[in-house]
């Protein structure tokens, strides 16, 4: 260490002035002045970021600091301190520490540490420039807490805190993509598109058809989907779907109808359009008579007169497929249809159709198969109508069978194919059902897979009826066994 100098340098005289204006140590004003002495010229810079020892109140005499936090966590105090001159005023000793890590822009300085037992000091002034000439007089020091860097608002904060808060919607259960115990072997969605031909693009059929409406107490969903087996050779959709009003206000009318055409046939899908477009001619321009039925409940005249008009529509589709030149066996359709009142004091529903399919009612949670069933005959045939029977009740035979095939009387004429059973039922809807009538692409697996019905159960027994997407995501849950097209109507009674 150098020599202590014969005579007092200038810096030390401002030094003590400075001191005594500070007051006696112990004060506020001293502990100020101790504080702002540290970033002073006359001592290293690195000893700024270090803190200083506060004198107790009452004290003359410094002594050396309290273990715990007098040093920054960077700062190692040397065992030789800064000599002091004798006839200068006490000034407290500050070990010497190793220069700071310059603070970072957007933070604040570093708060010391204040000894065990006394209130925390203020946080230290930053270092000036070393050629700042304000660096050698004291500054005044702020008391006031350093705040945090702000941070960004939490978009749900902790309950136990106040804040913005974001109210997110409840998580619904998606849909499911299919039930059973394994899943569907073609994939879920559309594969190949269909041939088209450049010269009968209306020939083309979409994949898949969506509508909906709401009248009076009833709100309907109809939606036609192609199956995974088309969708995945590339075939055309084979069911046919068309909802349609007639009339206006309360004498209106809505018709339901949809069609399947004949499996493995060129032109299936044809066949069904057509069927659906003659059925529809036919209600409406009677409609006007079938609302006034409807309304008063003339169940007998409904199942005659539609008997007629889908016996009509069904001889045409016959008829345009000897114009085509087609087999009227292949160029075929089943046909079912729903007729609904807009009124809303009317909640007679009613069906009607030839083929194969299914109609359902929700009620309660709880699935009912209402299809009409076909009246079977009963009874042995009587004697006098009909052909003879071969045997006496005796046993005895009257007549011999060779097997031999009797070629057809040209006196008569040629028999007709057996025709599908007309199906006609009407159902008074009460508040909460849901009546769906489907093809066979959805019957049969409602029938065959318990685990379906339960699904749709559940989803369609809510208060609100499903929008049209979430009606058509319902409706494509899939089976696995069943991969026709799937054509579905259903009507939720308010």
């Amino acid at each position: 260490m150098p020599p202590p100098p014969t005579a007092p340098p200038t810096w030390p005289k401002a030094e003590a002035q400075s001191a005594a204006e500070a007051g006696p140590p112990g004060s506020p004003a001293s502990q100020a002045h101790a504080i702002g002495s540290g970033g002073s010229a006359s001592h290293p810079p690195e000893a700024a970021g270090s803190a200083s020892h506060v004198p107790e109140p009452g004290g003359s005499a410094p002594h050396p600091p309290e273990p715990g936090g007098a040093a920054s966590p960077a700062a190692e105090p040397q065992d030789t301190p800064y000599p002091t001159p004798t006839a200068w005023p006490p000034v407290p000793q500050r070990p010497a520490a190793s220069p700071p890590a310059p603070p970072h822009p957007v933070t604040s300085p570093p708060v010391p540490s204040s000894p065990a037992g006394q209130p925390p000091l203020p946080p230290l002034p930053a270092e000036p420039p070393s050629g700042d000439p304000r660096a050698a007089v004291p500054q005044p020091v702020s008391t006031r807490p350093v705040d945090p860097p702000p941070s960004p608002p939490a978009t749900n904060p902790p309950p136990d805190q106040d804040g913005p808060r974001i109210e997110r919607p409840a998580p619904t259960p998606r849909p499911r993509g299919h039930v059973g115990t394994r899943p569907p072997t073609y994939d879920a969605e559309p594969t190949a598109l269909p041939a088209a031909d450049p010269d009968d693009l209306d020939d083309l059929v979409a994949d898949t058809v969506l509508d909906g409406a709401r009248y009076g107490a009833c709100t309907l969903r109809a939606v036609s989907v192609r199956g995974d087996s088309a969708r995945y050779r590339g075939e055309p959709r084979r069911d046919s779907l068309l909802t349609a009003r007639f009339g206006t206000g309360e004498h209106a009318l809505l018709l339901v109808a949809m069609a399947t055409g004949a499996r493995a046939t060129p032109g299936a899908h044809r066949a069904a359009a057509e069927a659906c477009h003659w059925i529809g001619r036919a209600v409406g321009r009677s409609h006007a008579r079938l609302v006034e039925d409807i309304r008063d409940g003339r169940r007998g005249d409904l199942k005659s007169g539609l008997h007629r008009l889908t016996d009509r529509s069904l001889g045409k589709l016959r008829a345009s497929a000897h114009e085509q030149g087609v087999d009227p066996e292949e160029y075929a359709a089943g046909l079912r249809c729903l007729l609904l009142s807009a009124d809303p004091g009317c909640r007679t529903r009613v069906f009607f159709g030839v083929g194969p399919g299914g109609l359902f009612r929700l009620r309660e949670g709880e699935w009912q198969d209402i299809e009409p069933q076909v009246a079977e005959i009963k009874g042995e045939p009587v004697v006098g109508f009909g052909s003879p029977p071969s045997e006496t009740p005796k046993g005895d035979r009257l007549t011999m069978d060779l097997g031999i095939p009797t070629p057809p009387s040209p006196y008569e004429p040629a028999p007709e194919p057996p025709r599908e059973p007309f199906r006609f039922r009407t159902s008074v809807a009460r508040p909460g059902d849901t009546l769906l009538m489907c093809s066979g692409g959805l019957a049969e697996p409602l029938r065959g897979e318990p685990e379906l019905g339960e699904y749709l159960a559940e989803r369609w027994s809510r208060p609100e009826p499903p929008g049209l997407a979430a009606f058509l995501a319902d409706s494509q849950v899939r089976v696995k066994g069943y991969a026709d097209d799937r054509t579905a109507a259903a009507v939720w009674e308010a």
